[in-house]
């Protein structure tokens, strides 16, 4: 089947999709965890053979330790699909209702997106996320992961299908994109597909963006920041700041850059640079904090960069001032941390920090829709538009504006009143 073939066969499944009573898209969820689990075994296998093929070409650790696809992860996946089929329905959800004129009455309810494609990483949790998501909230999805992950992704998917379409989904409510050439079709596929979500790099969304018509929603990189602040607590610093860079390195939500206040610097940089070294991070600072601890020079290219590995890169400020300038212009827009006692200085980063996610004395890996209550995330978007953050099945949705009348024309005469109306859409009460 071609990708043209397979965006038409999601098409007409989106619509079908559409209107799903809501137990049955949770009923293929929980089915599919229970044909993930049963078929681990199959799983594994097809990972050990992705694990060796990465070996083989040298991928690097970090990225062959998103790779591995081990029992820790199968239960986190279910756990999340589990957790995702006990949400509430996202869609028939009355947003607004206005009676416009006497027995004219206007409606906003939210629906779903469509046909959604979507590129990963070389992750393969992130398909069973993705193509969960995509259903609960009423989609049909093109999947394309990473090649490194190929036998697992093949193999993750035709599970969930089979249990997908068990459970009463319709075919084509989801598919598998293996193949570069298979995203540039995709890409020129305007007239079936609505929305590409791109995870990756900066460049790798440019990229996207530039090749295709089709709106793209970008989840680009993740180069997050902790700032301990003048009046921080040294030891609440130095969990959330080992926390944030080392608890798990390959994430877009690890931190990537520390900022120390110069007043606290001289006592907070020592027992943080012992308790990184520890965890088997790696420093790199400016030449002040080459002067208070043993490190590496950083370099300009070091504010910008998304290690996803066991290095941090560490620069002392004059002030929360400079802390926040530097964020807004070195930081991705992902998630930024502060550290302080200080309330107002704590209310100031949280407003003046231009990212998805502002955070006070806490890690910057709670950045994740299942941490959020989500169930799980197709993505952290860090643009500003439609979605922000982690992208649940609430921003895989739409709305569409239902006007519910009895003959009247513009033409006449309707006298408007504008009169809120606190009831849901009488033609849209949602499923059981």
């Amino acid at each position: 089947m071609t990708v043209r073939d397979m965006a038409a066969c999601a098409r007409q499944a989106a619509w079908e999709m559409a209107v799903l009573p809501d137990a049955l898209r949770r009923r293929a969820l929980l089915q599919m965890a229970g044909a993930l689990e049963a078929e681990a075994t199959r799983i594994f296998e097809a990972n050990a053979r992705d694990m060796a093929r990465a070996a083989e070409e040298g991928l690097a650790a970090p990225l062959a330790k998103r790779l591995r696809f081990d029992g820790a992860k199968l239960a986190d996946a279910c756990a999340g699909l589990r957790a995702l089929a006990a949400l509430p329905d996202p869609l028939g959800r009355t947003q607004l209702a206005t009676e416009l004129a006497e027995g004219l009455e206007l409606y906003r309810v939210s629906c779903p997106i469509g046909v959604i494609g979507v590129i990963f990483e070389s992750r393969p949790d992130a398909l069973v996320q993705i193509a969960a998501l995509c259903a609960r909230s009423g989609n049909a999805a093109l999947l394309k992961g990473g090649r490194e992950a190929l036998e697992t992704n093949r193999t993750l998917f035709s599970v969930m299908d089979g249990a997908a379409r068990g459970a009463g989904l319709p075919a084509g409510w989801a598919a598998l994109l293996e193949t570069r050439e298979d995203v540039g079709e995709m890409l020129a596929l305007d007239d079936w597909i609505d929305l590409i979500i791109p995870r990756g790099s900066n460049a790798f969304v440019r990229y996207i963006m530039d090749h295709s018509r089709i709106p793209v929603l970008g989840h680009a990189d993740g180069v997050c920041h902790v700032y301990v602040d003048r009046a921080a607590d040294i030891d609440m610093a130095v969990r959330v700041c080992v926390d944030s860079k080392a608890q798990y390195v390959a994430v877009c939500n690890a931190a990537e850059t520390l900022l120390v206040h110069r007043d606290i610097a001289p006592r907070a940089l020592p027992p943080l640079a012992d308790a990184l070294r520890s965890a088997g991070v790696a420093l790199r600072g400016c030449a002040r904090t080459q002067a208070l601890i043993p490190c590496e020079a950083a370099t300009d290219a070091d504010w910008d960069t998304e290690y996803l590995d066991y290095i941090l890169s560490v620069r002392i400020v004059d002030s929360l001032e400079e802390a926040i300038a530097h964020i807004n212009r070195h930081g991705s827009g992902h998630t930024d941390a502060i550290v302080t006692q200080d309330e107002d200085a704590a209310r100031a980063f949280l407003s003046r920090v231009d990212s998805a996610g502002v955070y006070w004395n806490c890690s910057t890996r709670f950045a994740d829709g299942y941490r959020y209550g989500f169930g799980a995330e197709v993505g952290i978007a860090t643009g500003k538009l439609h979605a922000r953050g982690p992208m649940g099945i609430e921003g895989l949705c739409s709305y569409k504006y239902k006007l519910l009348g009895h003959g009247q024309t513009v033409g006449g005469g309707v006298r408007f009143t504008h009169r809120p109306l606190h009831r849901d859409c009488p033609l849209d009460v949602q499923s059981p």
